[in-house]
């Protein structure tokens, strides 16, 4: 049986914030710029698509591995372009420096290596904490994971086309919001102010799409339960 729900619900939250303040503190005290914090933004899209694989997994077994696959690929091209957007933020606020081109993989392994290399330029404008920040938002995501997803049985309430959307969704609402901010700033010289302002708008936005992710998860489980005991009911 799925443990108190209100209290699995808060401590992903409070486990959201927790990863969020990471940025806070680079900005203030190991002088992050704008770069640094849309670059782990980025990341923090491919931990996203990591736990949709889990979760498709979770849901689906073996049955998923095509789906899985094709996610991989599509969600990978997005991720790609998403990055080039990233790149040219950081080319603007001059905080990257050009990485040499490795030599060209064999056939359709090219695709693979310009995610590779994209990836590489990418985190080459990384903070050094970078890892650690990572990581904050990679346990984040990982206690949703296992408190609600699993530990509440959304896999039970959820499908494969829900599931694919969903990451799409919060690069839409959240990543171009992101980006369109990291210009403004740039623009503007970083200023500290303005960078903390942008950490607290993405989590602000986390929350409302977590909450709003989940409580129609929540809302839909409860109508099934009301509707499978009004049924028990007319049965007796």
């Amino acid at each position: 049986m799925p443990v108190n729900t209100q209290q699995t619900v808060n401590l992903p939250v409070v486990a959201l914030v927790l990863a969020n303040l990471v940025p806070v503190l680079g900005v203030l005290y190991l002088d992050w710029d704008v770069g640094s914090i849309v670059v782990l933004y980025w990341a923090e899209n491919l931990i996203v698509g990591g736990y949709t694989l889990l979760k498709m997994l979770a849901t689906g077994g073996s049955g998923e591995l095509s789906h899985m696959l094709f996610f991989c690929i599509h969600y990978g091209f997005f991720c790609v372009i998403h990055g080039l957007a990233i790149l040219e933020l950081t080319r603007f606020a001059g905080e990257v420096t050009s990485i040499p081109a490795q030599d060209s993989w064999p056939g359709p392994l090219v695709l693979i290596q310009m995610f590779v290399d994209l990836g590489r330029q990418v985190l080459n404008a990384a903070p050094e904490e970078f890892l650690w920040a990572c990581l904050g938002l990679l346990l984040s995501h990982g206690v949703s994971f296992m408190l609600l997803f699993i530990g509440q049985q959304e896999y039970r309430q959820t499908n494969k086309k829900k599931l694919m959307s969903a990451p799409y969704k919060r690069i839409a609402v959240l990543q171009i919001t992101v980006i369109a901010g990291g210009f403004l700033i740039t623009a503007l010289g970083s200023p500290t102010g303005m960078l903390v302002v942008l950490v607290a708008l993405k989590t602000g936005m986390d929350i409302m799409l977590h909450n709003r992710s989940h409580k129609t998860d929540h809302t839909a489980e409860t109508s099934s339960t009301a509707e499978k005991t009004q049924g028990e009911q007319q049965w007796k």
